[in-house]
């Protein structure tokens, strides 16, 4: 086999596209590992390569630095729960309207909550890493916001405001979710079962819609 390169000659079976995807997805999941057992500040990249079985040079291929590193494993960890609602929401064919809110928050809880590591680098490793990241971090809070105003909105209808607004209600609404998910995930096992963090949610949402208490 001839070996790949930039022009997309195939080795081993592989593009160098495919490649370099995978060299990608190992080093994240390595960030995913070792930040999030370790800590964000006690991680080298030494670490992650280690974790991830690949060389410093292939690091730099993908990322900056450490901090770019993290915000792309951020994003991974939203991006993957973010999926996992919406698959929720288009797969649940009971339109309750409770049932379709538990459904949703089911599937955010264990997307993120599920595992420790991903909710200790979402709620915690990303505090007070620099200017950037918090900026970045804030936008991808307000990207979760407009999602459940929009959800919100097509679910009761533009005849209904919620108290203070949709906005507020979206953004009072993830304050707490993330709290008790942060939480929930650092609990000593053996924790709450998910379906007690679901209902925690779907009394608190009630507080703004109609029908779910």
């Amino acid at each position: 086999m001839t070996v790949a390169d930039d022009q997309g000659r195939i080795y081993a079976g592989q593009s160098s596209a495919a490649r370099r995807a995978d060299r990608r997805a190992r080093f994240l999941h390595a960030g995913i590992e070792v930040i999030g057992a370790r800590g964000y500040a006690a991680t080298s990249v030494a670490d992650i390569c280690a974790a991830a079985g690949l060389a410093r040079s292939q690091f730099y291929a993908e990322f900056a630095n450490r901090e770019a590193l993290l915000v792309d494993v951020y994003d991974l960890i939203q991006d993957d729960a973010l999926a996992a609602v919406v698959a929720a929401l288009d797969g649940h064919v009971d339109r309750d309207r409770r049932a379709l809110v538990a459904a949703a928050m089911t599937a955010l809880v264990g997307s993120i909550g599920g595992d420790p590591r991903r909710a200790r680098i979402s709620y915690l490793e990303m505090l007070g890493v620099s200017d950037a990241v918090e900026q970045h971090r804030t936008r991808r809070r307000a990207q979760w916001v407009e999602f459940f105003e929009n959800t919100l909105r097509s679910e009761v209808g533009s005849d209904f405001v919620p108290p203070g607004g949709y906005r507020l209600a979206a953004t009072a609404f993830l304050g707490a979710l993330t709290e008790i998910v942060s939480d929930w995930s650092r609990t000593d096992p053996p924790r709450p079962p998910i379906e007690h963090i679901v209902e925690t949610m779907v009394a608190v949402l009630g507080a703004f819609v109609p029908d779910l208490n």
